[in-house]
């Protein structure tokens, strides 16, 4: 039988619109686990999971009869984990690190119903242009890189940005819908399309 009360543990209204595509019904909590808690010397992989990990069990604390999605999405390059830039100087440093390399997008994601915990972690390659100085400052100009990992929106204006990806493009967004999927099928749970 799927569980009747589904619940998102994220504040991100991007992770909100992804998961309306494949579920019609569900509601958010908003974990009150801080990220910058995570042991700095886990990897990209442990990292996005201790932290989705910890978002779904904060919630399934209070609502234990609720299934939880909990995730977590990081960009990395160089190793170096680029959260959400502190100024428009950090997002300009972090946009020079992007410009004309690969980097990495890691997501995780736990499903926890009961004593079942479901965990994934998707890795997304993306590929930026060569970012000249004027091309940072006007995009930085835009606000849009201020609250985003990494400094862009893959899904807003950043998208001129990126010459490619190898990957899951949702998790870029901020949450691999096709990992999700296959992970909410192991509770039954209704899809809307699937």
């Amino acid at each position: 039988m799927p569980p009747v009360d589904i619940i998102l543990s994220s504040a991100s209204p991007r992770r909100r619109e992804l998961l309306s595509l494949i579920l019609s019904d569900y509601r958010v909590i908003v974990s009150d686990f801080d990220e910058s808690l995570a042991p700095s010397d886990l990897t990209p992989d442990e990292h996005v999971l201790f932290c989705a990990e910890a978002k779904a069990r904060e919630v399934a604390s209070r609502h234990a009869d609720s299934l939880i999605i909990g995730a977590d999405t990081i960009v990395v390059v160089d190793r170096e984990i680029l959260g959400k830039p502190e100024s428009e100087r950090d997002a300009a440093r972090m946009l020079r690190c992007l410009g004309g390399r690969i980097h990495e997008v890691y997501s995780g994601i736990v499903v926890k119903c009961g004593d079942t915990e479901l965990r994934e972690v998707e890795c997304t390659q993306v590929q930026f242009r060569e970012l000249s100085e004027d091309c940072i400052a006007k995009y930085i100009a835009t606000g849009e890189p201020m609250d985003k990992a990494g400094a862009y929106a893959i899904q807003g204006k950043g998208a001129i940005l990126i010459k490619g990806i190898s990957g899951c493009y949702s998790n870029v967004v901020g949450l691999p819908l096709y990992t999700l999927s296959t992970m909410l099928s192991h509770f039954e749970v209704e899809l809307i399309c699937g």
